[in-house]
């Protein structure tokens, strides 16, 4: 690689999480530059895919800190309540966000606007670099820095390399680090729909036996369905007409919202646990889904990511403002037990709960069903589980206790 353009910090992705990643260490004055293989006007012109993101209070306080709430706000729709119910059972556990504190757990926001509000901001900062159609051909490291080469022929260099590609991360196996893939044979059906009656900001998880159906409070009396089937079922209701996936729909909502209009044709999302074996090497780190893909069961994915982002932000500001390398060994090491144990402990909460009531084995289904009766009289717990999913809990980062990201700064 001859003559490589050098900058403090390597990130490859500049999606959802590695946008936000390159916006954090900005503020930090760490010199950034991203790698994104997508062409530029597909974050300015997106399709509309269906996804939306339920943003807990924690991803909503990192946002504060890049400064991009205020634009996400004004289409966030608060999640107040939850509701998790098994179908066809009178049992079920009820969330109330005030038994926790004033704020909402969360808010839904589309993807689509949280990308190019990322992305916005990330163009707008001094010290970031963002290269668009960046094609990866080749990657180095040694003692000294980590250098990627480009199929356009350019080469850069930084002393960290952020890997931020997504779930089935092509960068992850080329640094040869090992991921536990599980194939749920599970596929989510997302789409919006605008309904009679109004949601009151609840969210509701309604279990079936093949998976879950989320309905997930937007604004404007529109709600987002995550609506997991079996892949070869989902398959089929996906290749129906629009009035007859609306009809199986509103049947599957039992009347809930009462009637239906699909906004939009809805899209179809194979589901995977992916779990690398190490989130670090030599002078690399992986963020975001390239580190741990999650079932959506609870929502949570996304927000990993972003606590990613924090941790990450804070270790490299805290390097920077000391004088010492940003991608030794020891800020590697310190990355990983932060945050493998939060992310390692959410996956296996997702997995067993889909486990658990993805099924009709009737021994299972009565014994699920007498937890939920149980969980909803148990008042401690339930506030654990309502305070998780604010994501207010273990070893937080500055950024998420409003602090500076360095103790020098």
């Amino acid at each position: 690689m001859a003559n490589p353009s050098r900058t403090d910090v390597l990130i490859i992705g500049g999606g959802l999480v590695g946008s936000a990643m390159a916006t954090a260490l900005a503020s930090a004055r760490v010199s950034v530059r991203v790698l994104e293989r997508g062409a530029r006007q597909t974050v300015y012109q997106p399709r509309n895919d269906g996804r939306v993101s339920a943003i807990s209070q924690a991803s909503a306080r990192i946002f504060r800190h890049l400064g991009v709430w205020a634009p996400l706000e004004a289409a966030a729709e608060p999640i107040l309540d939850i509701r998790v119910a098994d179908q066809g059972a009178q049992a079920h556990v009820h969330f109330d966000h005030r038994a926790v504190g004033d704020a909402p757990f969360g808010y839904m926001i589309p993807n689509g606007l949280i990308r190019q509000t990322l992305q916005e901001a990330m163009e707008a900062c001094d010290g970031v670099d963002v290269i668009y159609d960046a094609v990866v051909a080749d990657l180095d490291r040694d003692a000294f820095r980590a250098a990627v080469s480009l199929e356009d022929g350019r080469s850069f260099e930084a002393s960290l390399l952020l890997v931020a590609d997504g779930r089935y991360s092509t960068m992850r196996e080329r640094l040869g680090i090992p991921a536990r893939l599980l194939d749920y044979d599970q596929t989510a059906m997302v789409c919006t729909i605008r309904h009679a009656k109004p949601h009151h900001g609840v969210a509701v998880e309604l279990f079936q036996p093949a998976g879950p159906l989320a309905i997930l409070p937007m604004t404007e009396q529109r709600s987002c369905i995550v609506w997991t089937e079996t892949t070869a079922r989902a398959q089929e209701i996906l290749a129906l007409p629009e009035d007859e996936f609306t009809a199986m729909l509103a049947e599957a909502m039992s009347g809930y919202l009462g009637a239906l209009e699909l906004l939009g044709a809805p899209y179809g999302y194979p589901l995977h646990l992916v779990q690398a074996d190490r989130y670090v090497a030599q002078r690399t780190a992986l963020i975001g889904d390239a580190a741990h893909g999650i079932h959506p069961i609870a929502g949570q994915g996304v927000n990993l990511g972003y606590r990613d982002v924090a941790v990450m932000a804070e270790l490299v500001a805290e390097a920077r403002s000391l004088g010492l390398d940003l991608g030794a060994w020891s800020l590697l090491e310190h990355y990983q037990r932060w945050r493998r144990f939060d992310a390692t402990a959410m996956m296996a909460t997702t997995d067993i709960l889909n486990r658990l009531f993805s099924n009709d084995v009737a021994p299972l289904r009565l014994v699920r069903r007498a937890g939920l009766s149980a969980f909803e009289r148990l008042t401690p717990v339930k506030n654990w589980f309502m305070l998780t999913a604010t994501g207010f809990t273990g070893d937080l980062p500055r950024m998420l206790c409003d602090e500076p990201l360095s103790s020098a700064a």
